[in-house]
């Protein structure tokens, strides 16, 4: 189980920031990349477990006989689902300091860009990164929870 972890989990992860970088144009987006991550993190927790994600990739010192609500790993998961929370609301209310109304999209193009010549950057794409921080820090939160009990 931890070998295909090692091989899998870059992977999902790959196509997870794939398809959030082109949903704001095809199918994709903050919710399904969000999703993606969550399942890269979820096969960590079942090959190994909570305590390793916080020691062995994130660094941190855990101590013997911490509860699940005390890891700072759940407690960065709930300052990321506020953080998406914030970065929605945020790309909400910024076309209404120019005078539109909640949530208008707009586009820019910016040209001479190495092998792309051409990139068209929407501000779906904050709405989107929005949506997959709140995807991502709710869903490991609902997870690291769970399985701590």
């Amino acid at each position: 189980m931890q070998t295909t972890a090692r091989v899998t989990v870059p992977i999902v992860l790959v196509v997870s920031i794939s398809l959030f970088l082109q949903g704001h144009n095809l199918p994709g987006g903050g919710f399904i990349g969000g999703v993606l991550t969550t399942a890269a993190f979820v096969l960590i927790y079942v090959a190994y477990d909570l305590d390793y994600l916080e020691s062995g990739v994130l660094g941190r010192e855990v101590e013997p006989g911490t509860s699940v609500f005390e890891h700072r790993t759940v407690t960065a998961y709930r300052r990321t689902l506020l953080a998406g929370l914030v970065v929605v609301l945020g790309s909400g209310f910024a076309g209404m300091l120019i005078g539109d109304p909640f949530l208008t999209q707009g586009y820019v193009h910016v040209e001479g860009i190495p092998i792309y010549h051409e990139v068209e950057l929407a501000s779906a794409l904050v709405f989107d990164l929005g949506v997959y921080l709140v995807v991502v820090g709710s869903l490991l939160t609902i997870v690291s929870v769970v399985s701590g009990e």
